[in-house]
């Protein structure tokens, strides 16, 4: 296995705001740090059965500069863009959204009653694509691959490879530049997980049922709780064991290390380019 498990650096909370059209979430983003989970910007859970709390959804906006990323686990939403692409994402299914020079979209919720759980994770792009062509990609969850481990923990693969001994479990997106690893993982409870990633890559890992016990090397064990996002030192390996039945994201990719000026939906490198981007959306030349 590892020679050398990741420790925790810190722990941060979400916390509760609204976006779109009233819609509540939970956020986590680091104002005026944005370099902190690099090449990861933000990252919000929508989750509620009660149809106030989201049936506004997203209505038309844009994006410029950075990959949106929508993984939902219950409920129904549709997207729709200025590019003529068009799909609901169901239980299960994934959304990777390169916006590069532009994208005007939707995101407006299939249902008017029960459950809606779901994330959007935001990506930066290298300066070298910023201004590339948009793509759009949706996976039904059957495209997603499932790593089933011991104990009953399974992992699904979004992006990049789950890396555990022998085992490798590729996800379903590819050719990403910032090579991300994606994956959702459930432990039962009093169950573990460990598996090897990329010494170079930021991780983070988000836990949205549970609770997750990191354990490093020296035998410390340090916790991130439900609705908390742990920030990883840097190693060969994670492991992670919980008391109680747990669900989390664990978020890992190369960081680019390159400025970041951000203003809204746009994320671009200098302060000029975001005036530019907001220029080009006034007059209409975003798309």
């Amino acid at each position: 296995m590892a020679a050398q498990y990741r420790r925790l650096q810190a722990v941060h909370d979400s916390h509760a705001v609204t976006d779109g059209d009233g819609v509540k979430i939970q956020r986590l983003v680091i104002r005026g740090r944005l370099h902190t989970f690099d090449p990861f910007l933000l990252l919000d859970e929508f989750r509620s059965d009660d149809a106030a709390d989201y049936i506004g959804g997203f209505p038309e906006h844009p994006h410029r500069g950075f990959e949106t990323v929508t993984y939902m686990l219950e409920g129904r939403m549709r997207h729709r863009d200025h590019l003529g692409n068009e799909g609901v994402i169901g239980s299960g299914g994934v959304q990777w959204m390169s916006a590069g020079r532009g994208v005007l979209h939707s995101e407006m919720p299939e249902q008017d009653q029960g459950l809606m759980h779901g994330f959007q994770l935001w990506i930066n792009l290298p300066a070298g694509e910023k201004m590339s062509e948009p793509r759009y990609r949706s996976y039904s969850p059957e495209q997603i691959p499932l790593a089933t481990l011991d104990k009953g923990v399974t992992v699904k693969v979004i992006a990049g490879t789950f890396r555990q001994g022998l085992q490798h479990t590729q996800g379903a997106v590819l050719g990403v530049n910032t090579k991300p690893d994606y994956f959702d993982i459930q432990l039962p409870e009093r169950a573990g997980v460990e598996f090897d990633i990329d010494r170079s890559k930021t991780v983070v890992a988000y836990v949205y049922e549970g609770c997750a016990d990191i354990c490093s090397d020296e035998g410390g064990r340090q916790s991130i709780g439900s609705r908390q996002l742990g920030h990883f030192s840097t190693g060969d390996g994670v492991r992670i064991q919980c008391r109680e039945k747990t669900s989390l994201l664990l978020l890992a990719g190369n960081p680019l290390n390159e400025p970041i000026a951000n203003w809204g939906p746009f994320v671009m490198n200098t302060r000029a380019q975001i005036e530019q981007a907001v220029e080009d959306y006034r007059l209409g030349r975003l798309v």
